[in-house]
């Protein structure tokens, strides 16, 4: 085992969830961060300019050198990345595929921190997919990074209840905490031989697919429940929406958030309406129908418009006849 402090950490992320973990792993003790990697510099903003991620911008400011590269793939890149004489690979959020020839670099361990609780939501949206599924719970797996999707030995866990109004974003930032936390904690414990990587139980494996802003569309026709369960998890991204008729006018694609269902018996006999009938302003809600009762959302955002409340909503785009939401164009 190594003496404390004297372990090579090489990191790779990008988003803010890696950013936070990195912070945690700079106050570990036992080993020295030598090197970030973090995807290239991106467009953003109006004026498209490029902007460091937030893994970048963090590892700067505390003098870590920083590689961009565009793959992984290459011989030269590799060979760079060997010769920081990694003990330890530390992944979470990179956004590039590392290959064999890569994941058998570090001395010890290529470790990825995976905010699920492995083999549940394999993939690339476990936050999201979490919560939109309508889950009680979730957590953050440190695991052996190998050349399957996320199916490497598991070294820890730990679980994360998910709350009946929680958004991913909310659960997002409270696993990238964890995840920090958990990551430091794996380390120590494969260092003083307290922790052992498991297999993972593959015949209960499942997938949490990419989203992309299509997903985003909400079916009012579907239960309550299952609507307020999609809105959470699409929140922030790629956020919920759905088409607003209304007579004489073209459909409006409105972004929904902030929602929530209505008591059971708040309309009890009155749901004559079809599913998507907008029944108006209700507690500062805009109230929809849904297959078995009423969700109201608090925050509304029409195409071409900024977010605004609910009645700021219903004065400009409820007032004169019938409206309905639609779940596609």
């Amino acid at each position: 085992m190594a003496e404390a402090g004297t372990l090579n950490l090489v990191f790779m992320g990008t988003p803010d969830l890696a950013a936070t973990v990195l912070r945690k792993v700079l106050e570990w003790p036992g080993g020295r961060v030598v090197a970030a990697y973090t995807q290239p510099d991106r467009p953003a903003g109006r004026g498209m300019a490029l902007k460091a991620s937030p893994v970048k911008e963090l590892a700067l400011s505390c003098g870590i050198p920083v590689f961009q590269p565009e793959s992984l793939r290459g011989a030269a890149e590799q060979e760079a990345l060997g010769a920081l004489a990694p003990d330890y690979l530390l992944v979470a959020a990179y956004g590039l595929i590392l290959p064999p020839a890569v994941l058998a670099l570090p001395r010890r361990f290529p470790l990825n921190v995976h905010t699920s609780l492995l083999p549940r939501y394999r993939g690339a949206a476990p936050i999201q997919r979490a919560v939109m599924n309508g889950d009680t719970e979730s957590g953050v797996s440190i695991m052996v990074m190998e050349k399957g999707l996320d199916s490497g030995p598991v070294v820890l866990q730990q679980r994360v209840p998910i709350g009946p109004d929680m958004t991913a974003g909310a659960l997002h930032d409270q696993l990238a905490d964890v995840g920090g936390d958990l990551l430091t904690a794996a380390l120590e414990g494969l260092e003083n031989g307290s922790l052992t990587p498991r297999a993972q139980d593959a015949e209960h494996a499942d997938y949490a697919a990419k989203l992309s802003k299509a997903d985003g569309a909400i079916d009012f026709s579907l239960p309550v429940e299952r609507v307020h369960a999609l809105v959470r998890g699409l929140t922030p991204w790629p956020g919920a929406h759905a088409f607003l008729a209304r007579s004489g006018e073209k459909l409006l694609r409105v972004g929904l958030e902030g929602g929530k269902p209505f008591a059971p018996d708040r309309f009890a006999g009155k749901l004559t309406e079809a599913p998507g009938a907008v029944l108006g302003l209700v507690d500062g809600l805009v109230a929809i129908r849904c297959a078995d009762g009423i969700y109201g959302v608090a925050m509304l955002k029409p195409a071409g418009r900024g977010r605004m409340d609910a009645a700021g909503f219903a004065n400009g785009y409820l007032q004169g006849g019938q409206a309905c939401f639609l779940p596609r164009e």
